[in-house]
């Protein structure tokens, strides 16, 4: 069975890529190899996810696959973009940043976001392709929804009357920001 390392410790993450991924590999957590995450040194999502399938590649000898990915809203100048973990950490979790953010939204008519990923995925000679899935949606008036994970509960995606937090898993896996930047790299490697 073929390896490939998953870098990232965000467990909802670390499933729904392991889930996407084909049978044919073996699904290994850096946590498992006890590899710390790399700084987010980055400027954009794409950046951030070639960093990050380069600094897990140097401790393994099989393919990586790596992810970056965050909320934009459009009425608070795309943030928290890049900065999505970092703004759950900062207010200690990430129902106290969804609460954060609806305070934020409160006034504003425009309640347009995108939910991005940026995928890379560096295979095992070494050569790295990095893709995008951009998902648009709103947000939503208050927090809804027991599942996902990060700022699911908040996130209506466009065409659907219910939040991420509300879907199923499998709904919600095969039609997010993850499903369709790997659905781009399906197109451009032989994963």
């Amino acid at each position: 069975m073929k390896k490939i390392l998953v870098g990232t410790h965000n467990n909802g993450k670390f499933k729904e890529i392991a889930y996407l991924l084909p049978k044919k590999y073996k699904k290994i957590s850096p946590l498992k190899l006890k590899i710390k995450s790399p700084k987010e040194t980055g400027k954009s999502f794409k950046s951030n996810a070639r960093l990050k399938a380069k600094f897990f590649s140097k401790f393994v000898d099989y393919g990586v696959i790596s992810d970056d990915s965050g909320l934009c809203i459009k009425s608070l100048n795309n943030l928290p973009g890049i900065f999505s973990a970092r703004l759950a950490k900062k207010h200690g979790n990430f129902f106290k940043a969804m609460k954060f953010i609806l305070k934020k939204l409160k006034n504003k008519k425009n309640r347009n976001a995108n939910f991005v990923c940026s995928l890379s995925y560096k295979d095992e000679k070494g050569k790295i392709t990095t893709v995008q899935g951009n998902l648009k949606g709103t947000i939503s008036e208050k927090i809804i929804g027991k599942r996902g994970f990060g700022y699911d509960p908040i996130f209506i995606p466009k065409g659907q009357k219910i939040t991420f937090g509300q879907m199923s898993k499998k709904k919600k896996i095969n039609m997010d920001h993850r499903f369709l930047a790997f659905k781009e790299l399906v197109k451009k490697t032989k994963i």
